[in-house]
């Protein structure tokens, strides 16, 4: 009934959600680029992340506190520690490195899988589509296993449904991961 309210102080910029989200991934996929595109608006070149850091960044109509926990092994160890009350996961592959999907699947199907994350949507980021070689969505999906498990990228939120979902996005080129945002936003309570 008042939706139309709430869509106006949004688009105003006076009404937000705030969410905690977690930005996960092996090494090299993006993460720490991803974060500075949506706070700085600007692409620059980062060294790996060596330890957890967190960010304020407002997409769309969610205000959340984002946290770029590093991908390497050790960071890997780590990643449970920040799972409390978390509102979402945005977990971002190297589309380019195929040879490293057989570990981004056994890293997120441990993430799917783990309780403490079982009502938590995933916004899964197929990164680096600019890249000659990347892989398409429907291979993407294959190697992570996720084609019975994704919900659909246009899907509103269902009942006792987790929303998992795919993007195919740029970073770099600023290009797919805004749907996914808008996409995990709405699943956002």
């Amino acid at each position: 009934m008042f939706s139309w309210f709430w869509d106006a102080l949004s688009y105003l910029g006076l009404y937000y959600k705030n969410a905690k989200i977690l930005f996960l991934g092996l090494d090299n996929a993006g993460k720490t680029t991803l974060m500075h595109v949506l706070r700085d608006d600007r692409v620059a070149l980062h060294i790996p992340t060596q330890q957890p850091t967190a960010e304020e960044v407002v997409v769309g109509n969610i205000r959340f506190r984002a946290f770029d926990l590093g991908g390497h092994a050790a960071a890997r160890q780590i990643w449970r520690n920040y799972y409390a009350k978390v509102d979402g996961v945005v977990f971002l592959v190297d589309a380019v490195d195929r040879e490293r999907f057989p570990e981004v699947k056994k890293e997120l199907d441990g993430l799917i899988n783990d309780d403490m994350l079982s009502d938590v949507p995933f916004l899964i980021l197929g990164n680096k589509i600019d890249m000659p070689r990347a892989a398409s969505d429907e291979e993407l999906r294959s190697a992570l296993g996720l084609h019975h498990l994704t919900t659909g990228q246009g899907s509103a939120p269902m009942a006792d449904i987790r929303p998992i979902e795919l993007f195919m996005c740029s970073v770099v080129r600023k290009m797919g991961y805004a749907e996914g945002f808008r996409w995990l936003s709405s699943h956002i309570q």
